[in-house]
């Protein structure tokens, strides 16, 4: 049997792409049932976060579960799979463990030392047991892999410093402002690097937070949680006028935009 994985991620694809491929936490079973029957595979954990997604599968059959799960992807979230190659990366065996232990201790993140990807990893492995996609060998590397990263953020330097990135966009925003007291901020998305990012904001006193998505009723849940008002994406800018500080985490490109609104 051989650990396999299949994945992209902030090193590998932009945003646009990683919004196109990620799982949604609240229906995990259909993806996890479907790879789980796949021909070559016999355990399966999906990790979707909003800098990374990855399978991990148990396969006697590394190769062939290699092309099942680039294809998987490609079909579940109805995307051409030439296209999608050139972003996405696999491992096998050791080169697979070596991975994992690396992702899980924050080695690979956008921010080294970052502590959220441990939890969402073990969530993704939650959700695999609940839904019984999880047998003997990923149930002990998984737990073995928490342990490793523990003693990786226990015994070494590495979270000494750690910040996520929707942190570090607070901090820079603090640093411009000096304070958030009665600053507004818009949240162009609203996936989990936004949602952190409102926290954030929150917590550091901003007075109003606007929140566009391509998907209004996603918009909708975010700002409700933080009081906030969700803003229709096609007419978002006619509302940039309005905000002091604009966090974007989709696709969109905001540059010339906001330099013009600076510029006025």
């Amino acid at each position: 049997m051989n650990i396999v994985i299949v994945g992209l991620s902030h090193k590998t694809a932009p945003v646009e792409i990683r919004e196109k491929v990620a799982f949604p936490a609240t229906a995990m079973e259909a993806p996890l049932q479907q790879i789980l029957g796949l021909p070559s595979i016999s355990e399966a954990v999906i990790v979707s976060t909003c800098n990374r997604v990855e399978l991990y599968a148990i396969s006697r059959q590394p190769d062939a579960a290699v092309v099942e799960l680039k294809q998987f992807l490609a079909d579940f979230h109805k995307l051409n799979l030439e296209k999608l190659q050139d972003h996405l990366y696999d491992f096998e065996g050791t080169d697979a463990i070596q991975h994992v232990l690396r992702v899980a201790s924050s080695l690979d993140s956008m921010m080294i030392g970052e502590p959220q990807i441990l939890g969402q990893i073990k969530t993704a492995y939650g959700y695999a047991c609940e839904y019984k996609t999880v047998g003997l060998i990923l149930n002990r590397f998984l737990r073995k892999a928490f342990s490793v990263a523990k003693r990786v953020r226990t015994e070494t330097a590495i979270a000494s410093n750690a910040v996520s990135v929707s942190f570090a966009a607070v901090e820079l925003a603090r640093k411009i402002f000096d304070s958030l007291e009665n600053k507004t901020v818009m949240l162009i998305g609203a996936g989990e690097m936004c949602e952190l990012a409102a926290k954030h904001f929150v917590n550091n006193g901003v007075s109003k937070v606007l929140v566009t998505n391509r998907t209004f009723s996603r918009a909708e849940k975010l700002a409700e949680e933080f009081g906030g008002v969700a803003v229709n994406f096609d007419n978002f800018q006619e509302q940039l006028h309005r905000v002091d500080i604009v966090l974007s985490s989709t696709g969109w490109s905001c540059s010339w935009k906001l330099s013009k609104l600076t510029a006025t």
